[in-house]
């Protein structure tokens, strides 16, 4: 703009009444911070992502599958049991030998006719099988419970079965024998957890079946409860 043309300008502001003006620029608009980033909901394949070709602990040179677990993913009653077989290191899937057929037989008992076992969820404290089935290490317990975990979190069942010895005293943190911890119930995170006799054991003891049918009627009046 020439000379000549900012006079006539300012000229033409004193007409109006504009005597003054402003050299400040404008306040610029604060721009809005940027919404954090939400992570994702987690899921049981999100999880199982997670897990990847688990490299987590020495068990996975030996490995053939990682059985992650199956089932229902709206499961009100969940069976954690120790860690997979030979059948299903081979098949990818849990209890699907014979303590797995047995499973199927007791999961029948908990309320005749209305839960079978398509209507549970069944995994394991370990995802890969040890050596000759030997029982699960610390490491490999520390590498594998947080997937647990995690697991139970998404599913939110009422009722948590432990089936044996180190699912039992895994999940409750205890150091008491499956004897001494089968019968009653435990509060843990939300869920109502109860312990009994692993399906192996029984195929080597089986006058002690009966005491695991007590712990299922149990789990069956415990579930009715709840939903009432």
């Amino acid at each position: 703009m020439s000379r000549e043309e900012i006079i006539q300008q300012l000229e033409f502001f004193r007409a109006i009444g504009i005597t003054s003006l402003s050299l400040e620029e404008p306040a610029r608009p604060m721009a809005s911070p940027a919404a954090p980033t939400q992570r994702p909901a987690d899921t049981l394949p999100i999880i199982r992502e997670d897990i990847g070709d688990c490299q987590r602990c020495k068990l996975s040179p030996s490995r053939t599958n990682i059985v992650f677990g199956s089932g229902n993913i709206n499961a009100e009653l969940v069976f954690v049991g120790e860690a997979p077989g030979s059948d299903e290191d081979e098949q990818g899937l849990p209890f699907v030998g014979r303590a797995g057929q047995l499973l199927t037989k007791i999961i029948d008992t908990v309320d005749p006719g209305q839960i079978t076992r398509a209507d549970v969820y069944i995994c394991n404290i370990l995802k890969c099988r040890p050596p000759n089935n030997r029982n699960p290490e610390p490491d490999e317990v520390l590498a594998c419970n947080p997937f647990l975990k995690r697991q139970l979190a998404v599913i939110r069942p009422k009722v948590v079965c432990c089936l044996g010895t180190f699912a039992a005293q895994n999940v409750l943190q205890s150091d008491v024998t499956i004897s001494k911890l089968r019968g009653k119930f435990f509060d843990v995170d939300g869920m109502r957890v109860i312990a009994t006799f692993h399906p192996a054991y029984l195929l080597r003891s089986p006058d002690k079946k009966r005491e695991v049918w007590q712990d299922m009627i149990m789990i069956g009046a415990e579930l009715k409860r709840l939903r009432s």
